[in-house]
C-alpha cells in the first residue's frame, strides 16, 4: 500500500511539472521609448531655416529677386500658321511649360534641402556663364548642397556625354542649360527616364520638353526685348530700318532676341522695316565685318541696330560704326556686362536689358531647394525685366562679367 501511494504521488509530480513547462511566459518588457530626433525631420527644420534674404551679387543687388509675373494669353489653334511677325505665332515657344502635362515627375522627399548633391549642366564657356556658375554656387552655399557645375563648351555632343555622367553619379537633382531647344527634349526624357528630378534653367526647351522637369527658371527674353523695342521705336519716332545681331542658333535667344522685337515693333511701329538678320557669333572681328556689310549695303536706310550680346557683339557693331563714322545709328542689346554697361555711359549703346547673371544661376538652385523642402513650385520662375538707360547705370555697378 506505502508502495502505490509512493508511485502516485510521483506520477502526480511528473504531471505538475509537465503543466508549469507548458505556461505562458512572462510578458518581455516593453522597449524604452526613443529619444533620437529624426535626422529627416532635423534636416526639413534646419533647411527651411535658413535666411537668403541677405545674399548679394557682385553688384550689390540681391542675389534672389522678386520674380516676374506674366501673363498668359490663350493658345492659338495653329500657332506655326500665323506670320513670323504674329506675337502668338511664337506661341510655343514664350510660353514653354506654363501647360505642359507632367510626365513621371519625382515626389519630393520633403526632407530639406542640406547635404543634398546637385548637378548643374551649363551650355558653354562665356563670361556670363562664369557670373552664373558663381551664383549657382553662392546659393548652394547657403543651403550646404554639393553643386557640381559642368561646361561642355558649346558642343551638343559633349553635353550629352556630360547628362550621361551625371546621371552615373546619381545625384539627387540635375540642372540643365540646354544648348538647343529641339535636342533639349530628348535629354530632358533621358534624365526623367533615370528617374533623376530636373530643372531646366536659363534657355527654353521646346514645349515638350518641359513634360519631364519640374520647372524652368531664366529671363524673359520675349518680355525683356519688347520692353527694348519700345524704347526703340521711341527714340526713332516710329520709323526706321533695322539689322539683327542674332544670337547662337538652336537656343530659345536665337528667336526671342529677334522676333521679340521684331512682333513688338509690328504692334507698335508698323512703319519700321526688317533689313537684316545675322549670327556671327560672339567675336567682335565678325561682328564688325557683319556690321560694315550693312552699312555699306543700306546707307542712310540703317537707323538702328539690336544685338543679342552687348559684349563681344558690343564691341564689334561700335567698332563698324566708328569706321564709317555713323553717329545716327541706335544701338540696343542684350545685357548687362561691363562692357555693356561701359557702353551705355559712353553713349555707344542707347540702352540694354537688366538680366543678373549671378541671379540666373541661383534661382534653378533655389527651385531645387524649395522642391527638397516640399514647397509648391511653379512651372516657371522669370527674372525680373528692366532697361538699363544712360540715367540709371551706374546702379548696376560693379559689373557681375
Amino acid at each position: 500500500m506505502l508502495k502505490k501511494s509512493l508511485v502516485l504521488l510521483l506520477v502526480l509530480t511528473m504531471v505538475a511539472s509537465l503543466f508549469a513547462g507548458c505556461a505562458a511566459p512572462a510578458p518581455a518588457e516593453a522597449p524604452a521609448a526613443t529619444t533620437a530626433e529624426d535626422p529627416n525631420k532635423k534636416n526639413l527644420e534646419d533647411s527651411l531655416a535658413i535666411d537668403i534674404s541677405t545674399l548679394k551679387g557682385t553688384d550689390g543687388q540681391p542675389l534672389i529677386l522678386p520674380m516676374e509675373k506674366k501673363e498668359i494669353p490663350a493658345r492659338p489653334a495653329d500657332p506655326a500658321a500665323l506670320p513670323e511677325e504674329d506675337a502668338l505665332h511664337w506661341y510655343d515657344m514664350e510660353f514653354a511649360g506654363w501647360s505642359a502635362e507632367k510626365i513621371n515627375i519625382p515626389k519630393s522627399p520633403a526632407n530639406g534641402a542640406i547635404g543634398k548633391k546637385v548637378v548643374t549642366i551649363i551650355n558653354g564657356d562665356h563670361p556670363y556663364l562664369t557670373a552664373y556658375s558663381n551664383g549657382a554656387k553662392k546659393l548652394a552655399e547657403a543651403y550646404k548642397m554639393d553643386l557640381k557645375v559642368m561646361s561642355p563648351n558649346w558642343d551638343l555632343n559633349v553635353q550629352n556625354q556630360m547628362i550621361d555622367q551625371a546621371i552615373n553619379s546619381k545625384p539627387d537633382m540635375i540642372i540643365l542649360v540646354p544648348l538647343d531647344a529641339k535636342a533639349a527634349v530628348q535629354q530632358f526624357r533621358k534624365i526623367n527616364q533615370a528617374g533623376i528630378p530636373c530643372i531646366a534653367s536659363n534657355m527654353l526647351p521646346e514645349d515638350e520638353g518641359m513634360k519631364y522637369v519640374i520647372g524652368w527658371t531664366g529671363p524673359d527674353d520675349w518680355g525683356q526685348f519688347r520692353l527694348l523695342a519700345q524704347h526703340l521705336a521711341k527714340t526713332l519716332n516710329n520709323e526706321g530700318g533695322i539689322a539683327y545681331i542674332r544670337h547662337a542658333p538652336g537656343g530659345s535667344p536665337f528667336f526671342a532676341r529677334t522676333y521679340g522685337p521684331i512682333t513688338e515693333l509690328k504692334k507698335i511701329a508698323p512703319k519700321m522695316e526688317v533689313l537684316d538678320m545675322q549670327a556671327p557669333g560672339f567675336e567682335a572681328e565678325k561682328t564688325m565685318q557683319v556690321v560694315s556689310d550693312w552699312i555699306t549695303k543700306f546707307g542712310p536706310k540703317l537707323k538702328g541696330i539690336v544685338a543679342a550680346d552687348d559684349s563681344a557683339q558690343a564691341i564689334g557693331i561700335a567698332e563698324a560704326l566708328k569706321k564709317a563714322n555713323r553717329t545716327d545709328i541706335v544701338v540696343y542689346a542684350a545685357g548687362n556686362s561691363k562692357v555693356g554697361m561701359d557702353g551705355v555711359k559712353a553713349g555707344n549703346i542707347n540702352a540694354i536689358t537688366y538680366q543678373s547673371a549671378e541671379a540666373d544661376g541661383a534661382v534653378p538652385v533655389l527651385m531645387a531647394a524649395d522642391w527638397f523642402n516640399g514647397k509648391e513650385v511653379e512651372p516657371v520662375r522669370y527674372l525680373p525685366k528692366h532697361v538699363i538707360t544712360k540715367d540709371d547705370v551706374d546702379n548696376y555697378m560693379p559689373a557681375q562679367w
